[in-house]
């Protein structure tokens, strides 16, 4: 497993997670590794503008967008693989259709979104998703999110439902943090 250097992450996290499960995992920015990878990881956390201008510096763009092994985004991660967001108006990698907007806040339900929140399944066939149920628990933080669309594989409510697991072909996206949400 490829982890990918984006500048902008929690590797230790998702590193030390990956070894709790047995897995084989390196952090990295050198694009023959991320090719060679058989599946890849793009953490983020921090500014969307911040991590793709770190990507797009170190060439690595281009190798997300070829890449044709099964790639997993989270939160940062997941929102770059869009289009579009609306935080820093910054282009994304364009591997996702949708449009990552801001949260919105509420006296009961302050942006950033830090916590706990369930999850709803909405594909449940998804291998992604293998062992989860609705209602299971999982941790966030985050102020941005995609809405709920066709690449919607499970969501979450705040506010307005959003998409909490995504995928478009080999590309997949968290926006909670898995190596951070216990068992699930």
């Amino acid at each position: 497993i490829a982890i990918i250097d984006s500048g902008v992450a929690n590797f230790a996290s998702v590193e030390a997670a990956l070894a709790r499960l047995g897995a084989n995992a390196q952090v990295t920015a050198d694009p023959a590794v991320i090719r060679s990878a058989d599946r890849v990881i793009l953490p983020g956390v921090g500014a969307a503008k911040a991590a793709m201008n770190f990507l797009t510096a170190k060439g690595l763009a281009p190798v997300i967008r070829s890449l044709t092994q099964p790639v997993l985004g989270i939160c940062l991660g997941m929102q770059i693989m869009f289009p579009h967001t609306e935080e820093g108006d910054q282009n994304g990698l364009n591997l996702i259709a949708g449009q990552v907007r801001r949260l919105s806040s509420a006296p009961d339900r302050p942006v950033p979104h830090m916590g706990w929140n369930r999850l709803n399944i909405v594909q449940p066939a998804s291998p992604l998703l293998r062992g989860v149920s609705t209602g299971e628990r999982v941790y966030f933080v985050h102020s941005y999110a995609a809405p709920a669309t066709a690449t919607t594989l499970a969501s979450t409510s705040y506010g307005t439902d959003f998409s909490a697991v995504v995928q478009q072909n080999n590309f997949m996206g968290c926006q909670f943090h898995p190596e951070r949400s216990g068992a699930v």
